[in-house]
């Protein structure tokens, strides 16, 4: 459940404006290797969430080949429109506008999905992993890596659109991260790495790395 949706609006703005001006730029937006944790393989289709420039879509693209697909998504217009630059001439991949707690996609579509530093966006983190047990077929993977804090964190933070799209705003400690996944009904939940805390807007939040599957008897 969004327990700010008065906010949310303000949020989607403000994000908008940092990552519609990162669209051009070379600043890592990532906070982990969430596609080498994946390890997609040839002939699979993934899909990667909040893609921003489109990069791991690319490498993904090449990863599972021409038997394969890889599939972006984005809510920003200028992402969209970066990522779709970066995949031309990638005939298994493309890139959709969407938001992650409603993505434009079918179901079961996916045999992978991953998102860096993108879900801690999302004021209903329990709404997206719903979206990524949907997506996936039975027995299909994900590999997420964001950022979650320390602490709950202060009104003054979790009230403020700027810390939401600075990436620090939205984050949520560890363990209702993952309580939000298994609320989704994924399985085989895993946390591969995490990175030391360190201080970002006056709070301490660090990266994590989360594994799991969906279940289903095609578990390979």
């Amino acid at each position: 459940m969004n327990p700010y949706p008065k906010l949310a609006e303000r949020v989607s703005r403000a994000s908008s404006a940092r990552y519609g001006a990162l669209a051009t730029s070379k600043e890592s937006l990532s906070c982990g290797r969430a596609l080498d944790v994946a390890a997609p393989r040839e002939g699979e289709d993934l899909v990667d969430l909040g893609c921003g420039r489109g990069g791991d879509v690319a490498r993904g693209a090449g990863r599972v080949g021409p038997g394969g697909s890889a599939t972006g998504v984005d809510g920003s217009d200028r992402m969209v429109a970066a990522a779709a630059l970066a995949l031309a001439g990638h005939l298994n991949a493309r890139v959709v506008k969407s938001d992650l707690g409603a993505v434009a996609l079918p179901d079961r579509c996916a045999d992978v999905i991953v998102s860096n530093c993108a879900i801690n966006h999302a004021p209903d983190k329990a709404t997206v992993y719903r979206e990524v047990h949907r997506l996936l077929r039975p027995g299909g993977r994900f590999a997420v890596s964001d950022v979650v804090s320390e602490e709950p964190l202060p009104e003054s933070v979790r009230g403020d659109p700027a810390a939401w799209a600075a990436c620090y705003g939205g984050s949520i400690p560890e363990d209702e991260y993952l309580a939000a996944i298994a609320l989704a009904g994924l399985s085989d939940v895993a946390v591969v790495r995490r990175t030391e805390p360190y201080e970002k807007g006056g709070v301490l939040i660090r990266s994590i790395t989360v594994t799991g599957r969906r279940p289903g008897l095609e578990n390979p």
